[in-house]
C-alpha cells in the first residue's frame, strides 16, 4: 500500500546523503530522520504551486531546524521548484540556490531565512497570524480567498531556545487553529542523547501554552500514523497543533540514532550501505527512480489545479466584490496606497514642544488610516511606547471578547524577542507591514530576530521608546548607551533618532518607503521644541543643515534630544564670536548613500566638526573630530541632571566646542568624508 511513499522517502534520504557528501559539508542526520513526516507533508497535504512559488493562498512551510535545509532543497527539487540537481550539487557552495541554511531572498519555496534555532517557528506564529487577519479581512461567505495552513518542522534545539517558548504561548492564547508543528523527537542534540539536558514533557508544555498535542510513536516508516495525526491536527480549529514525531537521527546510516550522523557528511562506506539498503545502486550519486518523479509530478499537477481553480473564485469573488479584490491586489503586488504620504504631521517651530514618543503616536493615528496593511503593537508598554491609535481593534480570537483576527493591534505581551520574530513571519507572508514596540534597551532582548530582518531584506519597523539617558530615573538597566552602535552596524538597517515632529514624519516615511530593509526608530520620553529648518524632505537625506552661519568655525552634529542642545549651544559660541553650523542627523544609514557632494555641503572641509549624542560615542569617529556622549553606563536621575552631569547641556557643548577650534588651530584636520577608494 505505502510502496510509493517508502521509495519516495527513501529517495529523499540518499538524496539528502549524497547532496552533504559533494558538498562535503552539512548535516545528513535530521534529513533522513525527517524524510517520512516531510515526504507525507509535502505529498499528501501541502498546498503550492511551484510554477507560482507567490501564490497567495499557498500553504506556507517552515523549516526551523535550518541546518536540515538538505531536506527542503531536495523536495523542492523533486515538486519541481527552480532547483535543479546542479543546484543540489552545488550545495554550500558560492551563489548556490542552496546556502548551508535557507534564505528567503536565494530560493524559491524558501518563506523565511532560519538557521538560529526557535527563529523558524516563531516566525512560523507571525505567518499563520497573517493568514488569520488576511482571511478576516478579504474572505467572504463562499469565497475563501485567503484559506492556508502554515506547517513548521522543528527539532529540540527549537524548543530550547527561549524565542520559541514566548512564540508559541502567543499562538497559543491567539489560537491560531491553522498552525501546525511537526516536532522531530529524536532524542540527539549536538553534546549527544537529549538525556543530558533536556529531559521535559514537549507535549504538556504546549498543552499548558494552549496547543492540542497528538504523538506519533514510529516517524521513520508509519506513514499512514503521520498522515492520520497531521489530518487530525486539522480538524481542531481554535488551536494550533503540535505533533511530536518519534524519528530516528540519520535513519538507514551505520551511525544512525547517535550525534555522530548530525552534522558530517556519511563516510564512503556508510554511503554505500545505505544505498544498497534502500535499493539503489551504490556506484551511483544524485539518482532519482521515475516512479518517485512521476509521483511527485502528480504533486506539482495537483497544485498547478488547485492555483487556477483558485483563479476562477478570484474572479467570481472580484466581480462580487470589487473594491476588496482591488485592495488585496494592491497589498500583495507591494504597492502602497495612492498619495498616503500626505497624511503625515508637519510642524513649525510655533507649534509645542512635544517627546518624539508621542509624536510618533500622532503619526501612527494618521498612517493607520492612510495604511491600512499596517499592523502591529507593543510589548506590554502600550501606555509608555504609544503605538495604539485610537481606531484601533486588537487582534484577537472572537471567542476571547477582546478583539477580531481583522483586528491590527497586536498585544505581544513582555517577549520581545518573540515579537520580533513574529513580525519577521508577518513580513514574510506579503501584504503587511509590521512594527513592534518596546523601549530601545530592550531591543537587545530582540537582537537575534532583528538582525534576521536585516539579513532577510524584510520591512519591520521597530518603535523603540525611552531612547537614551534622557529617560531618567529608570537608571542604566534601561538606559540604552550602547543600543544604537550595534543597530548601526548591523548591514541593511535604518536607524533614525528624530529630533522633532518633522524628523518622525520622515522617519516614518522612510521606513515604509524602503521595503527590503527593517527600520529601528528611537524615540525620546522628554519633551523636545519643533526645529526651525526641519522638515520630512530633508530627513531622508539623513543629515542635513539646519542652521547655518557664512563661515563657520565649527559644525556641531547630533541627532534627537541633542540637536536642540547644539542649537541652544551654538547662540552660546555666537556671543564669544565662534560661528557654529548645526547638522541633525536623524539617519547614518541614509547620509551615508548621498552622493559625495552632498557630504561636502553639509560637512565643508577645513571645518572640525563635534558630534553630541547621549549614547555612546563608539562610531562617531567616521564623521566627527570631536564627540560628546556616553563612555560609561548612565544613572538613576532625573533627566536635566543626568545631562548636566554628563556634559551634554548648551554651556557645556559649547565649552567642547571652543576647545575644539582651538585644537585644531594647530593640528592638521582630516577631512573624514573623502573615500579613500
Amino acid at each position: 500500500m505505502f510502496e510509493i511513499d517508502n521509495l519516495s522517502t527513501n529517495t529523499i534520504r540518499v538524496l539528502a546523503a549524497d547532496t552533504v557528501k559533494k558538498s562535503n559539508s552539512g548535516h545528513p542526520g535530521a534529513p533522513m530522520g525527517c524524510a517520512a513526516m516531510s515526504h507525507v507533508l509535502f505529498s499528501k497535504f501541502m498546498k503550492f504551486n511551484p510554477e507560482n512559488p507567490k501564490w497567495v493562498s499557498r500553504d506556507r512551510f517552515v523549516l526551523s531546524n535550518g541546518h536540515a535545509c538538505a531536506l527542503q532543497y531536495v523536495l523542492l527539487h523533486l515538486c519541481g521548484y527552480d532547483v535543479s540537481m546542479d543546484d543540489l550539487k552545488s550545495f554550500r557552495q558560492m551563489n548556490s540556490k542552496c546556502p548551508g541554511h535557507p534564505e528567503n531572498f536565494m530560493t524559491a519555496g524558501i518563506e523565511v531565512t532560519t538557521g538560529p534555532l526557535g527563529q523558524g517557528i516563531s516566525n512560523a506564529v507571525g505567518l499563520a497570524m497573517a493568514e488569520a487577519n488576511f482571511a478576516a479581512t478579504f474572505n467572504k461567505e463562499a469565497f475563501p480567498v485567503i484559506d492556508n495552513y502554515t506547517y513548521a518542522i522543528l527539532g529540540d534545539g527549537c524548543l530550547q531556545e527561549g524565542v520559541s517558548a514566548e512564540a508559541a504561548s502567543l499562538a497559543g492564547h491567539l489560537k491560531l487553529g491553522k498552525l501546525i508543528a511537526l516536532y522531530d523527537d529524536n532524542k540527539i542534540q549536538i553534546d549527544g542523547s537529549t538525556d543530558l539536558s533536556f529531559t521535559e514533557d514537549v507535549c504538556k508544555r504546549f498543552e499548558a501554552y494552549g496547543w492540542q498535542t497528538l504523538t506519533v510513536e514510529n516517524g521513520d516508516s508509519d506513514f499512514q500514523a503521520i498522515a492520520d495525526a497531521i489530518a487530525e491536527a486539522k480538524k481542531v480549529t481554535d488551536k494550533p497543533t503540535l505533533i511530536k514525531i518519534r524519528t530516528t537521527i540519520g535513519y538507514g546510516s551505520l551511525l544512525q540514532g547517535s550525534e555522530k550522523v548530525h552534522g558530517a557528511p556519511l563516510s564512503n562506506d556508510d554511503l554505500a550501505q545505505l544505498k544498497t539498503k534502500f535499493g539503489f545502486d551504490p556506484a551511483q550519486s544524485f539518482a532519482v527512480p521515475e516512479e518517485v518523479r512521476n509521483y511527485y509530478k502528480n504533486v506539482k499537477e495537483q497544485g498547478a489545479r488547485l492555483e487556477a481553480d483558485w483563479n476562477v473564485m478570484f474572479e467570481q469573488y472580484a466581480a462580487q466584490y470589487p473594491e476588496l479584490a482591488a485592495e488585496l491586489k494592491r497589498r500583495i503586488s507591494n504597492v502602497l496606497p495612492s498619495g498616503w504620504e500626505n497624511a503625515l504631521p508637519r510642524y513649525t517651530p510655533e507649534d509645542p514642544a512635544v517627546a518624539t514618543r508621542k509624536l510618533s503616536e500622532i503619526a501612527l493615528n494618521k498612517i493607520a488610516e492612510a495604511v491600512p496593511e499596517l499592523v502591529g503593537g507593543s510589548a506590554d508598554l502600550t501606555h509608555s511606547n504609544l503605538t495604539r491609535w485610537k481606531s484601533a481593534v486588537d487582534f484577537q480570537h472572537e471567542s476571547t471578547g477582546l478583539g477580531s483576527y481583522a483586528g491590527r493591534y497586536i498585544r505581544f505581551g513582555v517577549r520581545e524577542h518573540g515579537m520580533a520574530a513574529i513580525c519577521n513571519g508577518i513580513a514574510s507572508y506579503g501584504g503587511l507591514i509590521p512594527f513592534c514596540s518596546t523601549f530601545l534597551n530592550f531591543i537587545s532582548y530582540a537582537l537575534g530576530a532583528s538582525r534576521l530582518s536585516s539579513l532577510s531584506h524584510l520591512r519591520v519597523i521597530y518603535v523603540m521608546t525611552h531612547d537614551s539617558i534622557g529617560l531618567g530615573e529608570d537608571g542604566p538597566t534601561h538606559q540604552p548607551v550602547e543600543t544604537l552602535t550595534t543597530l548601526r552596524a548591523t548591514p541593511n538597517t535604518l536607524v533614525f533618532r528624530p529630533a522633532d515632529g518633522n524628523e518622525v514624519s520622515g522617519a516614518y516615511l522612510a521606513a515604509i518607503q524602503n521595503n527590503l530593509r527593517p527600520s529601528v526608530l528611537a524615540l525620546s520620553r522628554q519633551n523636545l521644541p519643533q526645529l526651525a529648518g526641519s522638515s520630512i524632505e530633508n530627513t531622508l537625506k539623513g543629515a542635513y543643515v539646519l542652521s547655518d552661519v557664512a563661515n563657520p568655525a565649527i559644525v556641531l552634529v547630533a541627532t534627537g534630544s541633542e540637536v536642540s542642545a547644539c542649537v541652544e549651544a551654538a547662540k552660546e559660541l555666537a556671543k564669544n564670536n565662534i560661528q557654529a553650523r548645526v547638522v541633525s542627523m536623524p539617519s547614518m544609514e541614509l547620509f551615508d548613500e548621498q552622493e559625495q557632494s552632498y557630504k561636502e555641503s553639509v560637512f565643508p572641509r577645513g571645518v572640525p566638526v563635534l558630534s553630541v549624542e547621549a549614547l555612546s560615542t563608539f562610531g562617531w569617529s567616521k564623521y566627527a573630530h570631536a564627540s560628546i556622549g556616553m563612555t560609561t553606563f548612565g544613572a538613576s536621575a532625573p533627566a536635566n541632571q543626568l545631562y548636566e552631569k554628563f556634559g551634554m547641556t548648551p554651556p557645556a557643548i559649547a565649552d567642547k566646542a571652543m576647545k575644539t577650534v582651538e585644537y585644531y588651530k594647530s593640528e592638521p584636520l582630516p577631512y573624514l568624508m573623502v573615500k579613500p577608494f
